[in-house]
């Protein structure tokens, strides 16, 4: 069907597919969901293609039941540490000055931008215009019909591995689905939780999930700067099963119901009855232990955050903060934490504007999920009006694959 949108959100905790309708507003109405514990993923990247593609075809069953349309095409997300960026410029010569900028000059001003040494085995996901200059004119976001005689664009290029871009799709091709195109999980995200103001001053983005933590530097309406980081959500769950000496399922229940990123909120009397290992079926733990051990690794991510951002040199450009998602978002206490450690705004940020089916989604952890959609429909809008010009047809999709995933 024309008017749908089906995004996979294919993370190492769970995988989300959501399918949503294209309406007259600019939110899609969600109309099916379909979440499942994922399978043969680990920190972002699969390792079983056989156990993967089971999972997301067990999300997307659930989802066409719900909506009662069969999926034919998605958005996927991608993450991993295989993945890179890079800021790039490309310079051109307008090829018709008095006419003005052309769609090709863009094309051709991309296409120098990403000629850059890659190495052979990673593949350009996506080439992202950060902003263009025309004649010396800096700040351009839209060169389009603006005369002068050199066009210059800044981009940042994300990079992935060929052979986990390659897994995955096969994943998805296992199931006949057309993949319209691969997304980085911060930019799916990004499409979600960030208001424009944000995106304008200038922004972190923190999708916090199970295996990876996955960044995006939002500056002047564009991301400058993209790394995904090989800890997350399974990390803090793993340090209380081996502090608490409790099975992964326990302290994994645990860490939602009762952890919290402050301990010294936490009343020394009070305790927790947790599963145990050995003869003994269950134990008393202070809950204020259980914060300690939380404490400990949540402030070490976001040290790993911090270090990152100073790393990319924008750390004086950031004055909306940092904004964080992703299931581990939820935790209690996080964003006190996070403002201790980062010394900076810290809120939390969740999927807005829902339409439809929204009960589930509403939640940190389904940023990409929603995102997803609305990268999506974004795609969507800008091939929709110019389909019907005999003759650029071809050329105008040809320029704004450039921006897509491959």
């Amino acid at each position: 069907m024309d008017n749908i949108i089906v995004g996979i959100d294919l993370g190492t905790t769970k995988v989300c597919t959501v399918i949503g309708q294209m309406t007259s507003g600019l939110m899609p109405r969600i109309i099916g969901v379909g979440v499942v514990p994922s399978r043969g993923m680990r920190k972002g990247m699969i390792v079983n293609v056989h156990e993967a593609t089971e999972a997301v075809a067990r999300s997307m069953e659930k989802a066409e039941r719900t909506a009662g349309v069969q999926v034919e095409r998605a958005y996927v997300s991608i993450s991993g540490e295989h993945i890179s960026g890079v800021n790039s410029r490309g310079v051109v010569a307008i090829s018709r000055g008095e006419r003005g900028v052309v769609v090709g000059d863009i094309e051709r001003a991309l296409d120098s931008a990403q000629a850059i040494a890659i190495p052979h085995n990673q593949e350009v996901l996506h080439i992202i215009p950060r902003n263009y200059s025309v004649d010396g004119q800096d700040g351009i976001r839209e060169p389009l019909g603006m005369h002068g005689f050199r066009l210059e664009v800044e981009a940042h290029i994300i990079t992935g591995a060929s052979s986990a871009i390659q897994n995955l799709t096969k994943c998805i091709e296992a199931l006949n689905i057309d993949l319209d195109g691969l997304v980085l999980n911060p930019l799916a995200s990004g499409e979600t939780v960030l208001t424009d103001t944000e995106r304008e001053m200038g922004v972190v983005l923190a999708d916090i999930g199970g295996g990876t933590t996955d960044i995006g530097i939002f500056i002047e309406g564009s991301v400058w700067h993209t790394v995904i980081l090989p800890m997350g959500g399974h990390h803090l769950t793993n340090d209380i099963a081996v502090g608490l000496r409790a099975p992964y399922a326990a302290a994994e229940e645990i860490k939602k119901t009762y952890g919290h990123a402050r301990p010294d909120t936490i009343l020394q009397d009070e305790v927790l009855d947790v599963a145990a290992f050995g003869e003994q079926a269950r134990q008393q733990v202070p809950r204020k232990l259980l914060a300690e051990i939380v404490e400990a690794r949540t402030e070490e991510i976001f040290d790993l955050i911090l270090k990152e951002v100073k790393r990319s040199g924008y750390d004086g450009l950031l004055p909306a903060g940092l904004v964080i998602c992703g299931g581990t978002a939820s935790l209690s206490g996080i964003q006190e934490l996070g403002r201790e450690v980062m010394g900076m705004p810290v809120r939390v940020g969740a999927p807005r504007g829902l339409r439809g089916l929204v009960d589930v989604l509403n939640d940190p952890a389904y940023a990409t999920s929603v995102g997803l959609l609305l990268w999506g429909l974004r795609q969507e809008s800008a091939l929709r009006p110019r389909r019907s010009r005999p003759g650029t047809t071809q050329k105008i999709i040809q320029w704004l694959r450039a921006f897509l995933p491959r």
